[in-house]
């Protein structure tokens, strides 16, 4: 897995992305992308959660699912180019296995919250998982930013 990974770094085009402006420009759709993301779903979730009140929770989130979606196909795309860029650097770094393992997770809790019936802000799962999903997202915020300190 090692030579794979370092082949992936050694690439023309992994080279490319870390010695010119590629990579500042990724990590600045990067964070685009989560700042979309997180913040249409924290909308979602203050509804869910009971804050924002007064607004169909099931019709608002059909709303604002696209820019979530949007949001994580930026940041998807954007992660996984500059995964390639110090890709044998990242997979030895706790944080970074912390961070895919949160959003696999916060995965899992969008697909279950989604597949298991209407939106229902008076539920109590319905919270808990809301409240799951802003606190995983924000734990994903933060490894991002610890991967360049450890």
């Amino acid at each position: 897995m090692t030579s794979a990974l370092s082949a992936l770094e050694h690439s023309a085009l992994a080279v490319w992305l870390r010695t010119s402006l590629a990579y500042p420009v990724l990590e600045t759709v990067h964070i685009v992308g989560l700042a979309t993301l997180f913040g249409s779903l924290l909308i979602v979730e203050l509804c869910l959660l009971g804050l924002i009140r007064r607004v169909d929770v099931a019709a608002q989130a059909r709303l604002i699912l696209p820019w979530t979606l949007a949001g994580f196909a930026l940041v998807a795309v954007s992660g996984a180019a500059l995964f390639l860029a110090r890709a044998a650097e990242l997979v030895s770094n706790p944080v970074f296995l912390a961070k895919l393992l949160l959003i696999a997770t916060a995965g899992l809790n969008a697909a279950w919250l989604h597949t298991r019936g209407p939106l229902d802000a008076r539920s109590v799962a319905t919270r808990v998982q809301a409240g799951l999903s802003l606190s995983i997202w924000l734990a994903v915020i933060a490894c991002g930013r610890w991967i360049a300190y450890y």
